[in-house]
């Protein structure tokens, strides 16, 4: 039996409060949830590339395991918080160092994860177990993971001259990107510019710029690709509790990841302003699919990307009007349909269902407990105090499937 609690759930903002390069002169805070968000978008496109042609089967194992694995290594890099990257690395070369140090971690862990149910509490385990054979799964986080990194490394690195570090963290990336070589998609993601997948790749990372509430100030402030692996993470948990096949599982995490990408073309215009004035939402939504098209969609098509394209689009609802949508797949065409019927008919892989209500109350969660933390860390203005009260209000009687989703919102006192 599965369960989602408050701990969970706070527990994976964490990362909002974690600095990266923090012993660098950056530009601007470099945050790990921002990070683990566009790890997991690079790890996205690597896993379409490289699934090309495997069986159903192949293909969802592969995605579960890319999505899981992608989690357990952000919630064990929360708890090693202060241990640098080559002091953790020398501590994994000594077999009896790192075996401690797991079980130190399984400790802090075990009662956050344990309520999802033993099989995931199992999986998590056996994923950092010593003789664990690498997969191929392994192979796309470890190579998304540095290209993400190195993203955020390219970032400060001008600023950065007199560091006499900074030549060998270069170097380092370079030649650890380079192993990965082999993987489809990686030479065109190191590419950059020169390839749809390397812009479209740099476009994401941009959301790191974008702050959501921009007019409302909190402690800690959350931008645009944070909250979209929020949403993701919350999604794959929900789908857990509701006993979800593993498709739509996976499904929802990166609709999750994706819900928000319209916004880098747009901006965070947040919901009052959009339903004060008559049309603007509509309007809105017309201006982010022509500029979705124009940015993204059309050239992942033009260069021979179109799985992608279609992919992306599935994941933002634009064949059923939103992301909010439960929908499948049947002869491959997107139907629409409600969460009733998706829960009791078309939970199945065959049907690559993903869901639409579950999503928006995980962005609905998330969004609260970006406003709860900062009221709890002393930022009281009217705004935020609004805001819970509203979400909490919308949502005290949304029960969805067999999860309670205003017992959930009551549990923040």
């Amino acid at each position: 039996m599965s369960n989602i609690r408050k701990s969970l759930l706070q527990f994976t903002f964490a990362g909002a409060y974690m600095k990266r390069w923090n012993d660098k002169l950056r530009p601007m805070e470099l945050l790990e949830v921002d990070k683990q968000a566009h790890k997991m978008i690079v790890a996205w496109l690597l896993f379409m590339l490289n699934a090309e042609g495997r069986l159903q089967g192949e293909r969802i194992k592969l995605g579960e395991t890319i999505v899981e694995g992608g989690i357990f290594d952000y919630f064990f890099r929360l708890v090693i918080t202060d241990i640098k990257p080559p002091i953790f690395y020398k501590i994994r070369e000594n077999p009896q160092h790192y075996s401690q140090l797991l079980q130190w971690v399984q400790g802090e862990l075990e009662p956050v994860l344990a309520p999802l149910g033993q099989g995931v509490w199992e999986r998590f385990v056996a994923y950092f177990a010593p003789d664990r054979k690498k997969t191929l799964g392994d192979e796309i986080l470890e190579a998304a993971h540095l290209y993400a990194s190195k993203w955020e490394f390219d970032l400060l690195k001008g600023l950065n001259g007199f560091d006499d570090e900074i030549p060998e963290i270069d170097a380092t990336f370079t030649r650890r990107l380079e192993a990965h070589a082999h993987l489809r998609g990686v030479n065109e993601l190191l590419a950059g510019s020169g390839n749809v997948l390397g812009r479209l790749a740099n476009l994401c990372g941009q959301l790191r710029f974008q702050k959501r509430w921009s007019q409302t100030p909190r402690v800690p402030e959350t931008s645009v690709i944070g909250h979209m692996f929020l949403v993701a993470c919350y999604s794959y948990f929900f789908s857990i509790a509701q006993g979800a096949c593993g498709a739509r599982r996976q499904n929802n995490f990166f609709c999750g990841l994706f819900h928000d990408l319209p916004e880098l073309l747009t901006r965070d215009i947040i919901s009052p302003v959009k339903k004060s004035v008559e049309n603007l939402d509509g309007f809105i939504k017309e201006y982010e699919a022509a500029e979705l098209e124009r940015r993204v969609l059309g050239p992942l098509r033009e260069e021979g990307y179109g799985r992608i394209a279609w992919r992306l689009g599935y994941f933002l609802g634009l064949d059923t009007g939103s992301e909010f949508h439960e929908s499948i797949v049947v002869d491959g065409v997107v139907k629409r349909l409600d969460f009733e019927q998706l829960q009791n008919h078309y939970n199945q892989d065959a049907f690559d269902p993903k869901d639409g209500t579950m999503l928006k109350a995980c962005d609905t969660m998330a969004a609260f407990i970006e406003a709860y933390t900062a009221v709890r860390n002393g930022i009281s203005v009217d705004e935020l105090h609004q805001a819970l009260w509203r979400l909490r209000h919308q949502n005290r009687k949304l029960v969805i499937g067999n999860i309670h989703v205003g017992a959930l919102f009551a549990d923040f006192d």
